[in-house]
């Protein structure tokens, strides 16, 4: 495999601010034995590879949202809430909470809940999802995409700083001087509960993350990682112009760690070419190949190999786009929790020490 090639202008970060975590969206698995797990199974193996995650150190994890057969997760927060009291340490949060198809009144009032059963270690991301399936299980026009999510992540912005808000707007009821409950001790201690702006990569999103004073995590699950660099100038410029104070940027991106490049490469392969494959029947793209997945594995942004390779490919993604935290998709399609769990293990203890010494 060959290995990315680590210049970059963007000064080093100090150490201490680098953070680094986990991403899944529950992808329904298949045991050892190649026979499918159920999703209620799925979603206790997630409660798992979150406490291995915790033991081995890294910062957080983010359950993804969806409302689709191959995915076991529709419900974040509580499985989030399973996870609080069987871990200590690692923060919580949703990697989306798809805002434009939820009251955000109810979430930040189930976010505000995790974070008092979880002694302050919950983060909401907010974003629009890349499937549209919650918008007519729960009643929304797709003719109404744009001002859903502008209203509703105006209003969720508000209500994350624990002050009386008046808001209105044509997505819901207003509110005049309410307060919601309950407060967080974050809060009431003058903090706030943890939030991003999950951004797939249109200006327009960036923009409105630093008009909301809000942190952006970027979607990047293609391509150089580096072609996302001016987003994230245009995010820091912004809050600059803005006079905001300067935000963290993180990244979120597929991948996979394994002992050697090609066992990782081999033991993802079959469930990436699965979960693409039925993807790309669903939405008329042509077939997965091989070819193109080692052309992302090779010099785009699935971040698949022995831990030295998964290291140096973080290390440029995070130089790229001067971001402070990266968040690892560990799990693409339907991959036995053995291998998930090693690859978490790998990325605590191996990866994540070594990306902090190729950037100190």
């Amino acid at each position: 495999m060959s290995q990315p090639l680590f210049q970059s202008s963007v000064p080093a970060i100090p150490a201490d601010q680098l953070q680094f975590g986990l991403d899944t969206f529950g992808d329904n698995a298949k045991n050892d034995d190649g026979t499918e797990c159920s999703s209620a199974q799925t979603i206790r193996n997630v409660v798992a590879q979150a406490v291995l995650a915790d033991q081995v150190g890294l910062n957080s994890i983010n359950l993804g949202e969806h409302h689709r057969p191959d995915f076991a997760i529709s419900a974040p927060d509580t499985i989030l809430a399973g996870i609080a009291t069987v871990t200590k340490n690692i923060t919580l949060g949703t990697g989306v909470t798809v805002l434009s198809s939820e009251d955000p009144v109810r979430v930040y009032q189930r976010f505000a809940t995790l974070d008092a059963l979880s002694n302050g270690r919950a983060e909401i991301t907010a974003g629009r999802g890349s499937f549209i399936e919650s918008f007519p299980l729960f009643g929304y026009s797709l003719q109404d995409y744009e001002v859903l999510f502008e209203e509703k992540l105006d209003l969720l912005v508000q209500l994350w700083k624990e002050q009386p808000v008046t808001w209105s707007g044509t997505t819901r009821a207003s509110l005049n001087n309410q307060e919601v409950y309950p407060k967080t001790e974050r809060g009431q201690a003058g903090g706030r509960m943890g939030i991003r702006v999950g951004v797939g990569g249109s200006p327009e999103s960036v923009v409105r993350a630093a008009k909301h004073g809000v942190p952006m995590a970027l979607a990047i699950i293609g391509g150089d990682p580096a072609r996302f660099t001016p987003f994230a100038k245009l995010y820091f410029d912004y809050l600059e112009k803005l006079e905001q104070p300067k935000l963290p940027v993180s990244i979120h991106s597929p991948g996979h760690v394994a002992a050697t490049d090609e066992e990782a490469i081999e033991q993802i392969w079959p469930h990436y070419q699965e979960m693409y494959g039925r993807l790309g029947r669903e939405r008329g793209w042509g077939p997965t190949s091989k070819e193109h997945y080692l052309q992302e594995v090779n010099h785009g942004s699935m971040y698949v190999g022995s831990p030295e390779t998964v290291a140096q490919k973080i290390a440029y993604a995070i130089r790229s786009v001067g971001a402070t935290r990266f968040d690892l998709k560990y799990a693409t399609g339907p991959m036995p929790h053995s291998q998930l769990m090693s690859s978490i293990e790998l990325y605590g203890t191996q990866v994540v020490p070594r990306v902090r010494e190729l950037l100190s």
